[in-house]
């Protein structure tokens, strides 16, 4: 059954507030509440929840899915959803094509999208989403193998995007997750999309090598420092799999390698996102822990992006979820009181129609 399928009549067709000073950017201390986005594996579908003071999270709909994934995505399913806040003050989502139970949920005959050479997962598509208040949203899907086919034509997947304006640039810049051939190893990658944000311009690029060139990297997440360089987080597919990060002057090319992991884990965990918590000199680092069960996320907090104190997990620690559980891969960025507000008495009245 097709998720909310009212919504997908409104709908038309990745962490941190994008910084660069123009008339629509909204400074800091006009913010009020933090926006959280993040998906479930039993719907593969978005969700959105909201804090006022950036330790307790209520998602909005009652917590069920503001838009079905089966609504917007070629595989009836997405992951991995990003939202950014651009300078134009338009709000930007992408988010990863896949359903990682499509044939268990009778979406497709086969184990994945294509032959299993092309390894887990194996999609080619990326869900691009944009909205001016957070309800009313356009979508476009976009191919790599299609839209770069010299280079992308066989690769073996498309996974986690996120988004972040690149103020040397001018554009939007999209980085996400790649295997490049079939049964390689995943790298990461970045490309801009044009100003629609409907396609991506440029054709991907390495984001950086990692020194083993038998580890497997994913899950970038970049976050903008005080002191204009950019501090990149990422996942190191070793034993156990965590976060690892790296510094950069430039938003696109990092080589600064530190080999600790900074999350607070001894098992597996992925997905990093930052965050700055409004008013104050801590940045949280949110993280998707795949290796308990139910699945949880789990916090660390910074002042000197050197040094990171554990905050728990939801619901273990200082960090609460009211009316979800087992979130998967999110992001956080901040909002006015004024648009939280709006967006929760926009679902209040939909759910309200809805008993009617």
């Amino acid at each position: 059954m097709r998720i909310l399928k009212s919504l997908s009549l409104i709908i038309t067709m990745t962490m941190f507030l994008c910084l660069p000073t123009v008339s629509k950017t909204i400074p800091e201390k006009k913010m009020g509440a933090y926006l959280f986005t993040f998906f479930n594996d039993p719907t593969h579908s978005l969700f959105m929840a909201i804090s006022y003071d950036g330790y307790t999270f209520t998602a909005v709909n009652e917590g069920k899915p503001v838009i079905g994934g089966d609504s917007i995505a070629a595989q009836h399913g997405i992951r991995d959803p990003h939202i950014c806040r651009a300078p134009n003050g338009m709000f930007y989502i992408a988010m990863t094509d896949l359903h990682v139970f499509g044939k268990q949920r009778g979406l497709r005959k086969t184990q994945w999208e294509r032959d299993d050479k092309y390894g887990w997962g194996n999609n080619r598509g990326l869900v691009l989403m944009k909205s001016k208040d957070l309800i009313h949203w356009t979508h476009n899907e976009v191919f790599i193998n299609e839209a770069f086919p010299e280079n992308f034509g066989e690769l073996g997947c498309a996974w986690a995007p996120q988004t972040i304006w690149d103020p040397a640039a001018g554009k939007l810049m999209v980085y996400f997750t790649i295997r490049q051939h079939p049964n390689g190893r995943t790298k990461l990658y970045y490309s801009y999309a044009n100003e629609d944000f409907t396609q991506l311009e440029t054709e991907p690029k390495l984001l950086f090598e990692y020194p083993d060139e038998k580890i497997q990297v994913l899950d970038a997440d970049i976050c903008p420092m005080p002191d204009g360089r950019y501090f990149m987080t990422y996942v190191a597919q070793e034993n156990p799999g965590g976060i690892k990060y790296m510094i950069s002057n430039r938003i696109n090319a990092y080589a600064d390698y530190h080999p600790e992991q900074i999350d607070a884990e001894r098992s597996g965990c992925e997905a990093p996102n930052m965050w700055k918590r409004i008013g104050e000199d801590k940045w949280v680092l949110m993280y998707d822990i795949y290796s308990v069960n139910p699945h949880n996320f789990g916090f660390v907090e910074t002042t000197d992006f050197k040094h990171f104190t554990p905050l728990g997990r939801f619901n273990e620690g200082k960090m609460k979820a009211t009316n979800f559980v087992s979130p998967k891969h999110g992001s956080v960025i901040h909002i006015t009181k004024k648009e939280a507000k709006r967006l929760e008495k926009y679902w209040k009245k939909a759910n309200k129609n809805k008993a009617l």
